[in-house]
């Protein structure tokens, strides 16, 4: 039997509720991650550190997280990214794949079935 090569562009993303986000005052998203754990905790009593870190999107990134609708696949996406930014997107796919995959390993979207 072979293996189904799988087409990341037909990957469909979607936000993931355990971290609320929110436009900041220059128009950039901003997602919140709870510092958990053992040793957050510890830096947190002795060093001062924040129970909250917020992580800023640029422009670029901002825009891509505004997309994501848990219906458009990242080749859509992308469409709708060219369309915006032009040549300024390029390499546009390359980001692309590197922007969902820092997305995905810090589990800020997962990807849905359709």
């Amino acid at each position: 039997m072979k293996k189904q090569k799988v087409n990341y562009l037909d990957y469909i993303p979607k936000h993931n509720s355990l971290f609320p986000c929110s436009k900041n005052e220059q128009g950039n998203i901003e997602i919140a991650r709870k510092n958990k754990g053992l040793f957050n905790r510890i830096a947190q009593l002795l060093f001062k550190k924040p129970k909250v870190s917020y992580i800023e999107l640029d422009e670029f990134g901002s825009f891509v997280w505004e997309q994501i609708d848990g219906e458009r696949s990242i080749y859509e996406i992308g469409k709708i990214v060219k369309e915006h930014f032009g040549d300024k997107a390029e390499p546009l796919y390359e980001r692309l794949a590197k922007f969902f995959y820092t997305l995905r390993n810090n589990e800020f979207i997962l990807y849905v079935n359709k």
